[in-house]
């Protein structure tokens, strides 16, 4: 393949960790990936290996030509969680931008089950999905499960206190290490099928809040209890700690989405595209102990 990749969000912990396999686990050569950010300062380093940094906001009125020259664009999602539908807006715009370009393939990082998903802020990603399918470009979408990392949201608090408030139930999380869903990521574009493909990308084992929680316990050396509310007691407990209220609803949407189903499919997906088994809850626990235990 000879096609040039363009990674947009490339100083994020995503898009940078995307281009880093491109280049070490895949030989990918440099003159082949264009690096888009906002903020091209933090790619230096890239750009001394031979990366094209380029800006790339989704808000420009000139997008098209920040995406020019590539025939893969890679959307790495915003972080514009607003309610105002900024996302989806900047999304689309992207996605229009990428085809008047010249792009002919689009991958997009998304989330599972896009369109029953009880995550706030999934019809974004569901109507990404659908922008991108209504170009007639051939597509990637990644359907990233929870990362691993997304456990520092709730995991140090518990450990504190010894008490971990969830209204998750029994439902089960496929956690995966954000460098897995990368490696993912990069192998499907350095080595994309022929076809347009939808991927979901998750940890090889579900767990229940519980498990987590003893296997936290087991590794770290302090107790937690699950505590289990409903989504109401728990909207009631984040306000009551002082957590901002237009924050609330996402936070409770996640134990929502988990309680439902929505976080606990598990597939080989990671594995056959980066040629590696998806890191252990287990192991990344492990890897984090000290970070997680304050």
């Amino acid at each position: 393949m000879s096609d040039t990749i363009l990674v947009t969000g490339a100083s994020g912990h995503l898009g940078r960790a995307i281009i880093d396999h491109l280049l070490v686990s895949h030989g990918v050569a440099p003159s082949r990936i264009i690096a888009g950010s906002r903020d091209t300062a933090k790619l230096a380093d890239l750009a001394a290996k031979g990366v094209t940094v380029r800006k790339v906001d989704f808000d420009d009125a000139d997008l098209s030509k920040a995406l020019g020259g590539a025939d893969t664009v890679m959307l790495v999602s915003t972080d514009a969680l607003d309610g105002a539908g900024t996302r989806l807006r900047q999304h689309k715009a992207a996605i229009a931008a990428a085809k008047q370009a010249g792009a002919t393939r689009i991958g997009y990082a998304s989330l599972p089950n896009a369109d029953t998903s009880k995550v706030s802020f999934a019809p974004d990603h569901l109507g990404s999905e659908e922008a991108i399918k209504a170009t007639g470009l051939t597509y990637l979408i990644f359907r990233n499960n929870w990362y691993s990392e997304n456990l520092f949201m709730s995991l140090p608090q518990a450990l504190k206190s010894g008490q971990w408030y969830t209204s998750a139930a029994d439902g089960r999380t496929a956690f995966v290490a954000r460098d897995d869903i990368a490696a993912a990521i990069a192998g499907a574009l350095a080595n994309p099928p022929a076809t347009s493909t939808t991927y979901t990308l998750t940890g090889a084992e579900a767990l229940t809040n519980d498990q987590v929680a003893a296997l936290a316990s087991g590794i770290i050396g302090k107790p937690i209890q699950v505590v289990h509310l409903t989504d109401e007691q728990l909207a009631g407990g984040m306000k009551a700690a002082g957590v901002p209220e237009a924050y609330i609803p996402t936070f409770v949407s996640f134990d929502t989405a988990t309680r439902t189903g929505g976080l606990a499919t598990v597939t080989g997906d990671v594995e056959k595209l980066s040629g590696r088994k998806p890191q252990p809850l287990s192991a990344f626990l492990t890897e984090n102990k000290a970070a997680l235990a304050g």
